[in-house]
């Protein structure tokens, strides 16, 4: 059996002009983000992958596995992202003490450093296109 399909809400011209406006902001977000991770040496995915252990949720250990939900990419190209940030001295891997199976990852004081210069860089870019944001995000609160 197979459920039946919602009807679809009507789509307006006011709509398709809110997505696009929110996708390009986004869009520019990227690559403002693109830009300033490559100018403190890292990659972006690099950049996310720090982001991503730092603002962990909860603030506990986090695994590779938790690194590739967080990044949403395969377990194995988390541990080659994990690899390089080894060998770029930004991340430390240390064995869970409760299970030896598990592989915890640390950021250096060097990647701290890094991340603390691309945060400031990035929440200093989101301040100024907030405005933009809440006014895209209260025109769909009011549709």
């Amino acid at each position: 059996m197979t459920t039946p399909k919602k009807p679809r809400p009507e789509i307006s011209l006011a709509d398709y002009r809110r997505l696009s406006e929110f996708r390009y902001l986004i869009r520019r977000f990227l690559e403002f983000s693109q830009i300033q991770a490559n100018g403190a040496g890292l990659t972006p995915r690099q950049h996310q992958a720090l982001l991503a252990i730092k603002g962990y949720p909860g603030g506990g250990p986090v695994t590779v596995g938790d690194l590739a939900e967080r990044l949403r990419i395969r377990h194995h190209s988390a541990v080659e992202l994990v690899n390089r940030l080894v060998e770029a001295g930004l991340v430390v891997r240390n064995q869970d003490r409760a299970d030896n199976r598990r592989v915890l990852l640390q950021l250096t004081r060097l990647a701290d450093d890094r991340l603390a210069d691309l945060s400031a860089a990035h929440l200093d870019e989101l301040s100024r296109i907030e405005p933009m944001l809440r006014r895209l995000l209260s025109r769909l609160d009011s549709s």
